[in-house]
């Protein structure tokens, strides 16, 4: 009997398969559609909340400890698949943020690199920008990450590896039971109705967990929250960092790309992309970097992020059952947080002494109650 059945393979839940393989355990991880194709490919790959001193004590432990894993589980990644997650440690440049004082505190609480910038170094930094902003906070460490090279590289290590088993196309039905233990899980695969085993059971399934929870009589706080992004291709290079102000974002690629987010959109699953965001993201690139105004975009896309109160993840064991598990919830943040809320869980279901404390991330304190 395989040791984990993993549904959902997006960034969490490739990573969790990551853990639980070097570990030496077995591994099936499964996807309703194909792997990686969801809110982890349409994010923007930013290795940092947007604001992070906004955020919780409870996000902001993850993001710093997943913010200094990114180097090494990078260059790991291009060693063992040959596949470069193109890891760019290009910084982060907030123009105009309102609470410079909170921001500063959190950075010196934390110990990361923040610097106040006046109007002069802005300019001097980035010398493209629109015209008008007063200052900027930045944070040189911050990096930006080809996400679906990287989710290639993972996709890469797990199909490669001799204690693991990737099924695309495969939905959950339905989950059997006994007591308080998930004896199997009903899946529809390849057209055909199924029944997998596993000693535990973890939901890595993004915006759509708390519906399968729904299965088995279980309410987790998971909403769909659409973004629509932009992409476009330039000349030459015209930023060097990650630019944000009023909460949108240009994103530097070194290929010469630049892409554009994004907007919140709650209500449903549904992925369509509207002509109204178009023009909007438009709008906001255009007043951070001119030079947009007269490209055309080369791409428009949707994702839904995992929404949950705080933007806080669930990690941990479900309290209904002894073997079932989930890592769900990321909201803005699921590349962000990966490598450490993957770990986090990794030593909670190998029964290892995690490097960050689990209760804030506990569902078994957080849940719906039940109707």
């Amino acid at each position: 009997m395989t040791d984990f059945l993993i549904c959902g393979a997006g960034i969490s839940g490739l990573l969790v398969a990551r853990e639980l393989l070097q570990a030496g355990a077995t591994v099936h991880l499964i996807e309703r559609g194909e792997p990686g194709q969801e809110a982890s490919w349409a994010g923007g790959g930013i290795v940092s909340p947007l604001y992070p001193w906004r955020y919780n004590d409870a996000v902001s432990a993850l993001a710093n400890k997943a913010q200094d894993a990114y180097p090494e589980l990078s260059r790991a990644l291009a060693e063992e698949t040959g596949i470069d997650p193109q890891l760019n440690i290009c910084g982060l440049l907030m123009l105009d943020a309102p609470d410079t004082a909170q921001a500063l505190a959190w950075a010196g609480r934390y110990g990361r690199d923040m610097e106040l910038l006046n109007e002069s170094q802005v300019y001097a930094r980035e010398r493209e920008l629109a015209d008008g902003f007063k200052q900027g906070l930045w944070m040189p460490g911050v990096a930006n990450v080809r996400n679906p090279r990287l989710l290639q590289a993972l996709r890469h290590f797990v199909e490669h590896h001799e204690n693991a088993r990737l099924s695309s196309d495969c939905e959950v039905l339905g989950f059997n039971t006994r007591g308080r233990v998930v004896t199997s899980l009903q899946v529809s695969m390849n057209g055909r109705i199924d029944l997998l085993n596993a000693g535990n059971y973890v939901l890595t399934a993004g915006a759509w967990t708390g519906l399968l929870l729904e299965k088995i009589g279980q309410a987790l706080p998971i909403e769909p929250v659409k973004g629509q992004m932009l992409l476009y291709r330039l000349d030459k290079r015209y930023i060097n960092s990650i630019i944000l102000t009023q909460g949108r974002y240009l994103i530097p690629r070194l290929d010469q790309h630049v892409l554009v987010g994004s907007t919140l959109e709650p209500g449903g699953f549904e992925k369509t992309t509207s002509r109204d965001a178009l023009d909007s993201l438009r709008q906001s690139a255009s007043a951070m970097l001119p030079v947009l105004a007269h490209q055309p975009v080369i791409a428009h896309w949707a994702g839904l992020r995992p929404g949950a109160p705080d933007g806080t993840p669930f990690i941990g064991a479900l309290p209904a059952f002894t073997n079932l598990f989930v890592n769900a919830g990321h909201y803005r943040n699921g590349l962000v947080l990966a490598p450490a809320s993957a770990r986090l869980l990794a030593d909670i279901l190998l029964g290892r002494p995690p490097d960050i404390e689990p209760q804030p991330y506990d569902p078994s304190t957080r849940m719906r109650p039940q109707e």
